[in-house]
């Protein structure tokens, strides 16, 4: 027998960087576990805002979140360091802010 997070939750090395996904989806547990905690978004509304996936999806996540919660939480925080080094060693195009209110 299959069981229900199987049937939800896919690994694929290759397809987003190899980290657990909702099944036909690029959006990964970690996704949802950061609109859930750090953004405050029910199963209700993450649903109603990604419209493809639905509630046994989310919930899927959520309970893979919970069976593999120290491998999620290292993830997110080693995806928020490369995206603060990515801040400092890229160049924004655009102009700062102080120019702009002249």
């Amino acid at each position: 027998m299959v069981s229900v997070i199987s049937e939800h939750i896919a690994i694929t090395p290759g397809v987003c960087g190899g980290k657990p996904r909702i099944v036909g989806h690029r959006i990964t547990v970690q996704d949802i576990v950061i609109w859930h905690e750090e953004m405050k978004l029910s199963p209700h509304e993450i649903v109603s805002r990604y419209s493809t996936i639905n509630l046994a999806d989310v919930y899927a996540a959520l309970a893979y979140y919970q069976d593999h919660l120290e491998e999620i939480k290292q993830q997110i925080v080693e995806d928020e360091q490369l995206e603060a080094e990515m801040r400092v060693s890229i160049a924004s195009k655009l102009p700062p802010t102080e120019l702009l209110n002249d």
